[in-house]
């Protein structure tokens, strides 16, 4: 009886957008969905209580997969002595780096990781050109930070 009510719910929980839309709607998997595909539960997936105000169920969570890339950050990722690296998020950072900056932001970037003091004083300069360069590097860390922790 179990395994059919956890089939059930999971089901429920990828006919109504999967993980992300739960995510988005703090956790709650709306009951009314329909149900599209059946999804499996792996070792991974985590249970979660789900609520639609008057019944609580509960549900899994599956981890999605990171996105991953090869570049100039990447490689200078693994090459700094920093302890939280690793291939795989340094590799997720780089992705991000792909979707939000451009190829000489990402140059630009890359000289972070050797001198990071320089990050310093594009950050307190007042040229036009480091302002709007620090403005978008800024929000390239934020989402890479989001997307890779």
């Amino acid at each position: 009886m179990k395994k059919p009510i956890i089939l059930g719910l999971v089901l429920l929980l990828a006919g109504c957008g999967g993980y992300h839309k739960a995510k988005r709607e703090g956790g709650r998997v709306p009951a009314s969905r329909t149900i599209s595909a059946p999804i499996a539960i792996t070792p991974n997936a985590r249970p979660v209580m789900v609520s639609d105000g008057t019944t609580t169920e509960v549900a899994y969570r599956v981890p999605v997969a990171k996105p991953f890339a090869n570049g100039p950050i990447k490689r200078a990722c693994m090459n700094s002595d920093r302890k939280a690296r690793s291939n795989e998020l340094c590799g997720c950072i780089q992705a991000v780096a792909d979707q939000t900056l451009s190829g000489a932001d990402q140059s630009r970037a890359v000289s972070f990781y050797n001198d990071p003091h320089s990050a310093q004083e594009v950050r307190m300069s007042d040229r036009p050109g480091d302002e709007a360069f620090w403005k978008t590097y800024t929000n390239y860390a934020k989402t890479a930070e989001r997307v890779c922790r």
